[in-house]
């Protein structure tokens, strides 16, 4: 073995598992291995998960927040027309800089595959060689995986689609849209229709801004769903923001929910991001602004969570960091049942890994050795604390290394099979320094 992880806890709850990982695969999985490694590292309990995944940004707006100026409403109607400004100014060096800079800040944080949106709306398709320039620069050690998105609209923008058609053919992944910023109803449902065909004409993915809008009449989601039945694009769609279903009636939703999970169509919310800049019309009671996630996940339905901004014309904070990400996920969407929580880390891993398609990804024997070990003895435990990455492996290699924490909280007890870790000595559940951390 190239290198043996001893002594992990495994996301869905193992623990004392060995890892032995082998020509950048995981080639052995259990209690206790027998064999040695040149390099071997002592998780000491810690979690060990496969590395974060991020199924919706937008890297060719990170790091450019007060450029040209500052979004001074915080609504997403500034921010658009923000970059509208910014665009005729930007150059593919800043783009390339500001991309490559974030991406190192995303391994630090353990994130090792991100889906970016890539504005076509500028006939330059200046972002589009960028953030392709970029893709090839960080592929040794972060999967990036872009999507043609029509910022202004497919049919509201006269160039828009012959763009998107020239990004594919550039070697852009996945075809996206934004059907609620259409000039009509009746335009948003035609630029899905479009889109799609397009895309199974193509053999691509599809991810749409759908339904970014408090209105509950943008219904978008359901011609999605429809499309994708149509032309056969099961488990290759996703619909990502979906927050006009926060505002839904709830007769409507219970037809809606069984077409969106037979079709196949996944959800991504963006919990920082939704809650910011939803609900900017309401008075009080104010909507929360995500969409209707622990239904969406009863009905079936593969629902990731993403960043979605950092830094940019529509949101001024941000760090890159996943776990922050589902941190305010679950407290949005008040999953705080053990399986709800549970299923929040999923959000931020193993299920945008899924919706993204990615080979090898995963804790089994053949996986490919992307891991994290975090300072946490559990899933729920790593969301809780926004626990420190202590080491980040690609292909079975160290590519980022942080102390652990300086403290945690303890408390007594593992209810229900939650382990916080009471450290020997400490029967009080008093916080204790974590002196035994590496």
């Amino acid at each position: 073995m190239d290198l043996v992880i001893r002594n992990a806890t495994l996301p869905d709850g193992r623990r004392d598992i060995d890892i032995g990982i082998a020509d950048g695969r995981i080639a052995a999985l259990a209690p206790r291995l027998a064999a040695r490694g040149a390099r071997e590292i002592d998780a000491a309990g810690d979690l060990v998960s496969p590395p974060f995944v991020d199924a919706h940004f937008h890297m060719d707006a990170v790091l450019s927040y007060g450029l040209p100026r500052v979004n001074r409403s915080g609504t997403l109607l500034e921010g658009i027309a923000l970059w509208g400004e910014l665009k005729p100014a930007l150059t593919q060096d800043a783009l390339v800089e500001r991309a490559l800079r974030y991406c190192d800040w995303a391994v630090a944080r353990g994130l090792l595959a991100i889906r970016s949106h890539v504005d076509v709306c500028d006939d330059r398709l200046l972002a589009v060689e960028a953030l392709l320039e970029v893709k090839r620069r960080v592929a040794p050690y972060l999967d990036l995986q872009l999507v043609a998105f029509p910022q202004d609209g497919l049919l509201r923008s006269p160039t828009a689609f012959g763009n998107l058609k020239r990004a594919i053919g550039m070697g852009v992944d996945v075809v996206g849209g934004i059907p609620h910023f259409e000039r009509t109803m009746a335009q948003g449902a035609e630029s899905v229709r479009l889109l799609c065909e397009f895309a199974a004409e193509r053999g691509v993915r599809v991810d749409m801004h759908c339904d970014e809008s408090d209105d509950p009449l943008s219904r978008h989601i359901e011609t999605l769903a429809q499309e994708t039945l149509r032309l056969g694009l099961q488990g290759r769609v996703a619909g990502s923001h979906l927050t006009s279903m926060h505002s839904m009636d709830n007769y409507y939703v219970s037809k809606l929910l069984p077409l969106i999970a037979e079709s196949g169509v996944a959800a991504i919310a963006n919990p920082l991001i939704n809650i910011t800049l939803q609900g900017r019309h309401d008075t009080y009671p104010k909507r929360r602004g995500m969409t209707r996630v622990p239904e969406l996940m009863a009905a079936g339905v593969d629902v990731a969570f993403g960043h979605d901004c950092v830094l940019d014309p529509w949101y001024g904070m941000g760090s890159g960091d996943m776990l922050e990400v589902a941190h305010m996920g679950l407290h949005v969407a008040q999953m705080t049942g053990l399986e709800a929580m549970q299923s929040c880390f999923d959000a931020v891993t193993a299920t945008p890994a899924r919706i993204l398609g990615l080979e090898g990804y995963g804790l089994a024997p053949g996986c490919h050795a992307d891991l994290v070990i975090l300072d946490a003895g559990s899933a729920v435990e790593a969301i809780r604390l926004r626990a420190a990455r202590r080491l980040v492996l690609r292909r079975g290699w160290v590519v980022a290394e942080a102390p652990a924490a300086a403290s945690r909280l303890y408390l007594d007890g593992r209810p229900d099979g939650v382990d916080f870790r009471l450290p020997q000595g400490n029967t009080q559940g008093t916080k204790l320094a974590n002196q035994d951390a590496p």
